[in-house]
């Protein structure tokens, strides 16, 4: 029996050109916007046609350029640029070693509880991050003192999205066969040679996968540093909504913003996109 394929029809590219439409149209119009003076954002005339600037990406970046800018240097958002850097790069980083371990653990080793304590830790990460806010706020400030630092969010992030590490790094510890760990020690490996040598050389997929999301979750997370952070420890996301007032909304400078917001994760998300392709031949035999 023979099929007959045809090619898509006028509908599907109707279709895909308003998905596409829908998925660039808010980018486009955010970038035409960040290349607007405030005055022709906000003018009646306004149209498609205009000359584009760099001035409001001047303001956004002035305390990070080598030359001065002509206007008043607002060094808010490039403080909280460098907030938001240190502070997902370090939450990351520290899931992903705690993350990795407690999987391991969990997907290994034989111990009373094992199977609740993996499904709690799934069930956990269903707890929105609204709920957290007033523990966490109440804790942290009356208890530990840590509000209003880098590292009690840094530490906030990391308790939040521990969980969902642990959930998916364990999926691909249990994949690992067996014998390589008996063959490693074997040949004389001690528990933690065969933990860094063999396993997390073959999950480097899973890690690239928990990396870019635990990135982007501690990058765009506005509730709990909004609550915690104070001036000095300001993210990008809470720096954005401070600078709106029923006075003054400075659209250039907030678009322009939200377009060097969108770059980290993007670059992050590509570094860590190559991880998953290099783990998915790593420790591969030939037959």
């Amino acid at each position: 029996m023979s099929g007959v394929t045809g090619r898509p029809g006028v509908g599907f590219y109707l279709a895909l050109a308003l998905l596409a439409a829908l998925a660039l149209g808010p980018i486009l119009l955010m970038l035409a916007t960040s290349l607007r003076l405030n005055v022709d954002i906000m003018s009646d005339t306004a149209s498609l046609l205009f000359i584009p600037t760099l001035r409001n990406y001047e303001l956004a970046l002035c305390d990070l350029l080598w030359y001065e800018t002509a206007d008043y240097c607002n060094p808010t958002f490039s403080r909280s640029l460098v907030n938001s850097i240190v502070i997902a790069l370090a939450s990351t980083a520290i899931t992903l070693a705690a993350g990795c371990m407690a999987a391991y653990a969990l997907a290994r080793f034989r111990f009373l509880g094992r199977d609740t304590a993996s499904l709690v830790t799934l069930l956990v990460r269903m707890v929105p991050p609204a709920v957290l806010l007033v523990p966490i706020f109440g804790i942290w400030t009356f208890q530990y003192g840590i509000d209003r630092t880098m590292f009690g969010i840094i530490l906030a992030y990391a308790a939040m999205n521990l969980p969902f590490v642990v959930w998916i790094l364990q999926s691909f510890i249990v994949q690992v066969p067996h014998q390589l760990e008996e063959a490693a020690r074997m040949d004389g490996a001690n528990p933690f040679q065969v933990f860094f040598l063999v396993i997390l050389p073959l999950i480097k997929p899973g890690m690239a996968a928990a990396a870019i999301f635990t990135f982007r979750i501690a990058w765009n997370e506005f509730l709990l540093a909004n609550a915690i952070s104070d001036r000095s420890t300001r993210t990008v996301p809470v720096a954005i909504v401070n600078s709106i007032t029923e006075y003054d909304i400075d659209w250039g400078v907030i678009m322009a913003t939200g377009m060097l917001l969108a770059i980290p994760p993007i670059v992050f998300a590509f570094v860590a996109s190559r991880q998953i392709i290099t783990g998915m031949t790593a420790g591969a035999v030939k037959g």
